[in-house]
């Protein structure tokens, strides 16, 4: 965060409805206090009667959300915005006097830090217009993802409750457009058995023309092995064949966001360089992209990977304890992107050589990957730092040798 000096220090504790503004002059003298809607025109006022002291620092406790408001017409009235993490402002509000909780407390201590302590401020950058398109993007894929895990779950359960041969027939294959065309077409065993074999191989292979008939001969298989209707079967026709459309709608609209992920991603600088790296889609790029909003954040590779919670932490005291252990904090999306992106670049040769090189020195899967990611955070750095993309090479003869001793 730039170290400037202000004139005023701009503290907002904002909230749904309404905020709190404190204002300080860089010697801590307090200019206003004041209570304001979450209301532009009122906004304007307060930042217009603000900058007719000087320069002015507006700074948050939440730059989204319900702080996204403030932050844009700040900007827009010319005044320079910046922004204090929550975590942050926990730990400096213990050190002031007072145990009360109010909004004008926060505010003055937002304000104060911004005064004092300008090293704990984050930047709030004007890439923010595409990262925060990402992050309310990525925010919807993740509902979807949910609401697909839920839906695929559901229609396992319906199928095993009624006819459990069945869904060892159809439940392998709920991934694929097929299943979920044969489910919205027939639903359930009752459907299924008024069909003619000939329609269920009509209908499976229109999704599925290699293993259509394949399919369509496990479903008739599974519909031999029971004999006996199970209370509810007939039902869960209707339950079923609803299911299956609500999912296929939801992978469409997922399908969709994928293509806007890719569209967003190539309008920032950053993009192309993200998902030029092996094992990094363009679901992960824009999570690490929405997480990390601006490499400059942060002064070297070991301070990202602290933050990802992908670096090991030492525990040492004396001569007593000792040794690295694996963080459990850290911002959670980000080490899942990493992780997940870890584990699909051991198709890479490179990866895949440093992965077997930690197996073999007596790490189990979940430690090599966390190894792994954290040393891919140093090339993930250095490549946003650089703004280089990947530059893809052979792992050499004699490491691949080594890894396999």
């Amino acid at each position: 965060m730039d170290k400037r000096r202000y004139d005023i220090y701009c503290g907002i504790d904002v909230g749904k409805s309404a905020h709190h503004a404190i204002a300080l002059t860089a010697d801590g003298r307090r200019v206003l206090s004041r209570d304001l809607p979450q209301d532009e025109a009122m906004l304007r006022a307060l930042f217009a009667e603000l900058a007719a002291h000087g320069s002015v620092l507006m700074v948050v406790d939440q730059p989204r959300n319900i702080g996204a408001l403030p932050i844009a017409v700040a900007r827009d009235s010319g005044i320079d915005v910046a922004y204090l993490p929550g975590l942050r402002m926990r730990r400096i509000a213990a050190l002031y006097p007072g145990q009360a909780k109010t909004d004008a407390r926060d505010a003055f201590i937002i304000a104060d830090a911004a005064r004092t302590l300008p090293d704990t401020l984050l930047p709030v950058t004007q890439n923010d217009d595409i990262v925060e398109g990402l992050r309310m993007l990525a925010g919807f894929d993740s509902d979807l993802a949910t609401e697909e895990n839920r839906l695929s779950s559901r229609i396992r359960s319906v199928l095993l409750s009624v006819h459990p041969a069945l869904e060892r027939a159809i439940g392998k294959h709920l991934y694929r457009p097929v299943a979920l065309t044969l489910l919205a077409e027939f639903g359930g065993p009752t459907g299924f058995a008024a069909a003619t074999p000939a329609a269920l191989r009509r209908v499976a292979k229109r999704s599925a023309p290699r293993i259509g008939d394949q399919i369509a001969d496990s479903i008739i298989a599974a519909l031999a092995e029971q004999t006996v209707i199970v209370p509810g079967a007939e039902k869960s026709d209707f339950v079923l064949k609803t299911l299956a459309r609500q999912l296929r709608e939801v992978r469409r609209a997922r399908a969709e966001l994928e293509e806007q992920f890719e569209s967003e991603l190539n309008k920032h600088p950053a993009g192309p360089i993200l998902t030029s790296m092996p094992g990094v889609g363009v679901r992960i790029a824009a999570t690490i992209l929405v997480e990390i909003v601006d490499v400059e954040r942060f002064d070297s590779a070991g301070n990202l990977a602290a933050y990802a919670g992908v670096a090991p932490r030492t525990h040492r005291s004396g001569t007593s304890i000792r040794g690295e252990h694996r963080q459990r904090g850290g911002n959670t999306r980000l080490k899942r992107a990493l992780y997940l992106s870890a584990f699909a670049s051991l198709r890479e040769p490179v990866s895949r050589v440093y992965y077997d090189r930690k197996r073999a020195e007596g790490k189990d899967h979940r430690s090599a990957l966390v190894c792994l990611a954290r040393r891919r955070t140093n090339v993930l750095y250095t490549m946003l730092k650089t703004g280089c993309e990947y530059e893809r090479r052979e792992a050499r003869p004699g490491r691949v040798a080594a890894a396999a001793a």
